[in-house]
């Protein structure tokens, strides 16, 4: 599953988005929330903060993964180049990523950008734009740019034949300047596209983390999610990237769907535990518009709640250490060095790419429907090289977003927020900044604060509530407005 998508902003943006949100909140910006309660704070109500942020005000809202969420971004008028863009950033950090949106066939619960079947010569097309933009881009980081880390994601990128992905690599290095071999470099795949002579690629270009979505090892639970796969392809694949000798490997596997109960969910973990991944990944299923399950029920909370606290406890049992609420890892992992979600300085190319300054978040396209997607991305292998020489879409942070969002990134995993990196970052006090906010989840019990504010495993279950709970009302503001297009 993609972990960074793009934003969108020339005229197809009326498409919702990932989480699938609903509704705004009203709570001043980085200030105390007195009186008031997260969604899903009492069993049985539905308690907020101003109007609900989402439709059942359970404790499911959405997946944060980056703040603002893309749906924020606007149009950027006028729009900056990327070399005043980056004119004044820190090049000496960065981090690489690229996005492939090309898939085999989208499952019922994707809402990634991304589009199927695409011919050879359109992601031929697509490479040759993607090498304009890189020329576009390192032209702009004027300079000597270091890249520390660097990522694959899409979509699939494995969809790309082998010549393809090394096509890829190739305008990594010799056009970017990225030594991948040298960095933390991680690629997504899937159980249809994790071919050998692909993973031959991966493993010599110097990828070292693999990460594939299996989602479920019981067949009839991959179909109920429109994920035509049996066991018998996700294991030869799960061979094949042992084979290949990559050092982390990462297993993604979703719990809610449809069918799928205790002993079933057990079955799949202890199928993924049988591989004894470096990482384990659990996602509850979302229902959002425009998807394959999108119009089924919205009322399995308990279960989704049961499933996970079932999970999580099976992984720590076997050895695992939690990291966030959806991410595990074997403690001997833990010392692999990657990108930072707090850090800026992320450099994207591709379609559904988002760059990160320290006062810009920016983009190119953004939709979720099939026709939309086509039409983006036929937009974008037409774009002449110099169109790449601008920011299009983007938010741009003020401080108190930038503290927002270093509050809620670092409160999602499991180590919480470190008051000496924040104090150091902003020369202020987390609790002094967010105190209302801190207390209220201290007093449901869901936030324990002796040295560092950090959630109780209680509250870690909550993070896709407790998230969206926290988001500022200029976020909140223009999320909605994005979704009444």
């Amino acid at each position: 599953m993609s972990r960074d998508l793009g934003g969108s902003g020339r005229g197809r943006r009326g498409e919702p988005s990932a989480p699938g949100w609903a509704g705004k909140q009203a709570t001043p910006e980085a200030a105390p929330v007195v009186g008031t309660l997260p969604p899903g704070a009492q069993a049985g109500t539905h308690a907020t903060v101003g109007t609900a942020p989402g439709p059942d005000g359970g404790p499911y809202q959405g997946y944060v993964y980056a703040y603002p969420h893309k749906t924020a971004y606007r149009s950027l008028d006028p729009r900056p180049s990327l070399r005043e863009t980056w004119a004044a950033e820190p090049l000496g950090g960065l981090f690489l990523y690229l996005h492939i949106p090309f898939c085999e066939m989208r499952c019922g619960f994707c809402n990634l950008f991304t589009r199927t079947g695409a011919p050879a010569d359109l992601v031929a097309a697509y490479l040759g734009a993607l090498e304009n933009q890189a020329r576009a881009v390192r032209e702009a980081l004027d300079g000597a740019p270091v890249f520390v880390s660097a990522a694959v994601g899409g979509g699939t990128p494995t969809y790309l034949s082998a010549a393809e992905l090394t096509r890829m690599f190739d305008l990594a290095e010799h056009v970017m300047g990225a030594d991948l071999r040298a960095v933390p470099l991680s690629v997504e795949t899937s159980p249809a596209t994790a071919t050998a002579d692909r993973l031959a690629v991966l493993a010599e270009r110097g990828t070292d983390r693999i990460s594939i979505g299996v989602q479920s090892f019981v067949d009839a639970e991959a179909r109920a999610a429109v994920r035509p796969q049996r066991r018998r392809e996700v294991e030869a694949a799960l061979g094949r990237i042992r084979e290949a000798g990559f050092e982390t490997l990462n297993i993604d596997l979703i719990y809610g769907i449809d069918g799928q109960d205790r002993r079933s969910w057990r079955h799949s973990l202890d199928a993924a535990l049988a591989w004894r991944p470096e990482e384990i990944y659990l996602y509850p299923l979302y229902v959002r518009p425009l998807t394959g399950l999108g119009r089924r029920a919205r009322d399995w909370d308990d279960q989704r709640l049961d499933l996970y606290r079932r999970g999580r406890d099976h992984l720590l049992a076997a050895g695992y250490e939690q990291v966030s609420m959806r991410m595990f890892r074997l403690p001997a992992d833990r010392d692999r060095t990657g990108y930072s979600c707090q850090s800026d300085g992320m450099v994207g190319l591709g379609c559904g790419a988002r760059s990160y300054t320290a006062d810009l978040h920016y983009s190119y396209e953004y939709a979720v429907g099939a026709r939309q997607v086509r039409g983006i991305i036929d937009d974008y292998v037409r774009l002449a090289p110099e169109d790449f020489a601008f920011a299009n879409v983007g938010f741009r942070l003020d401080d108190a977003e930038r503290r927002r969002r270093h509050l809620i990134q670092s409160l999602l995993q499991a180590e919480g927020v470190d008051p000496a990196a924040y104090r150091g970052r902003f020369g202020t006090e987390v609790r002094d900044d967010f105190g209302g906010e801190l207390s209220l989840l201290a007093g449901l019990g869901w936030l324990e604060a002796v040295d560092r504010p950090r959630l109780t495993p209680e509250g870690l279950s909550r993070s896709d509530a407790i998230g969206p709970w926290l988001f500022s009302e200029r976020v909140r503001d223009l999320m909605a407005g994005y979704e009444q297009r």
